[in-house]
């Protein structure tokens, strides 16, 4: 049985290297942006090695998923608090070696889902579990998006950061329904639009450009051994493996193919722990498999891979060029809230999808048991800490499903 229901896949998903593809790849890029260097900014890391080990990070799980599946790998959410509180009590170089180990946990991960096959992992992760932790990472994500598109700047008010927000969006849903190219490139044309009404009420600030160089070295830092660094993060690595193998089935619903199959989620986490431990060598910041970008490439339906290479090259070729970064971070941020809001409900929708397909009875008390605290745990953010492991959100709500599935009783026939 396929608990996925997983439909044929479509012949864009195959992976092809075109340069016609360039600005798909920047869209992708612009998508993550915000996020990609919100991190660093929050944990003092720095913006430019995250861009750096964000492209490498992408470039090294193409190639140990053979280049199968369309995503962009960059900078975790759920390390926040951690590298916060471990800069704060270790220091940097330290905190970078607890994150390598946090690598080396999904590269474990994998050589145990190698060893028992996924197989083993679906049956504990079925529709009635995936759909609503799906539809969790899109609505925990929705206030942030609200946020974004009605929080007033140093050089506008509530009413224009809305009005802005509303132009993005409104011109991303215009770019939807017509057809041609436009139905390709909606959320860098939401973006661009956006960023010209920008332009126009003069709300742009140009100093940061003027002041950044044209080229610089990011500024790498490497790690140095600290065993309670590593013992410190080890569990906090456990969350976002949990979410990773959630990020892969939205991915594979999204594109129609099995991808914990095909290349197997022991590629994939294998790609991802690599990835992570190799941000972590330079100084970046863990690696994540990105929902906004798996929304848009629902969105777009252009399940290409090499679409995410160009991803990765340009984001290389951007951590380079302290101009061109500054530039990016000119965008206002309701321009960007106006496209997550559309990015960000499409998840919500493909879980939703999920469990419409899989033909569960969301009546039947046992499936509205699980997905009832599921959805509750996970949108309203329920934490939970035990000794050195904190868990939280989607996370939790992941744990908790899997449980509840395992342990009530199914009807009987």
């Amino acid at each position: 049985m396929n608990p996925l229901k997983i439909r044929p896949a479509e012949p864009s998903s195959s992976y092809s290297l075109r340069l016609k593809d360039a600005l798909l790849g920047a869209q992708m890029l612009f998508i993550a942006f915000g996020a990609l260097v919100l991190v660093p900014i929050l944990t003092g890391l720095n913006p430019n090695v995250a861009l750096f080990t964000a492209g490498i990070g992408t470039l090294i799980f193409q190639l140990i998923t053979k280049g199968k599946v369309p995503v962009f790998l960059a900078s975790s959410f759920a390390f926040i608090a951690p590298i916060t509180a471990g800069i704060e009590k270790f220091g940097l170089s330290a905190t970078l070696s607890g994150l390598m180990a946090a690598g080396l946990l999904y590269i474990l991960l994998s050589g145990l889902v190698a060893w028992q096959g996924p197989d083993t992992l679906l049956r504990f992760l079925p529709p009635i579990v995936t759909g609503p932790v799906i539809m969790v990472i899109g609505l925990s994500l929705a206030p942030v998006a609200i946020q974004m598109a009605s929080e007033a700047g140093p050089t506008y008010s509530v009413a224009m950061a809305q009005f802005l927000a509303a132009l993005s969006l409104g011109t991303t849903m215009v770019a939807l329904l017509a057809r041609g190219r436009l139905q390709l490139v909606p959320i860098l044309l939401g973006i661009a639009i956006g960023y010209a009404g920008a332009l126009i009420l003069r709300v742009v600030d140009f100093a940061p450009v003027l002041a950044a160089p044209w080229w610089m070295v990011p500024p790498f830092t490497t790690p140095s051994l600290h065993w309670p660094a590593i013992a410190f993060f080890i569990p906090v690595a456990i969350v976002p493996a949990i979410e990773h193998i959630g990020d892969i089935l939205v991915i594979s619903t999204v594109t129609g193919k099995s991808f914990l199959r095909d290349p197997g989620l022991h590629r994939t986490l294998l790609g991802d722990g690599l990835a992570t431990s190799i941000a972590a060598l330079l100084g970046g910041p863990p690696n994540t498999t990105y929902s906004e970008v798996t929304g848009a490439v629902a969105l777009t339906r252009t399940y290409n891979p090499g679409i995410m290479t160009w991803a990765a090259l340009i984001a290389i070729l951007l951590s380079f060029s302290g101009k061109l970064g500054a530039l990016l971070k000119t965008i206002p941020p309701p321009v960007m809230g106006g496209v997550l809001i559309v990015l960000f409900g499409t998840i919500i929708v493909v879980g939703m999808n999920s469990l419409v397909q899989s033909g569960s009875n969301l009546l039947h008390s046992r499936n509205m048991v699980v997905v009832g605290v599921i959805l509750v745990l996970g949108v309203g953010n329920m934490s939970l800490t035990l000794g050195p492991l904190t868990l939280e959100g989607i996370g939790l709500s992941s744990l908790v499903g899997v449980m509840l599935n395992g342990l009530l009783p199914h009807a009987k026939p």
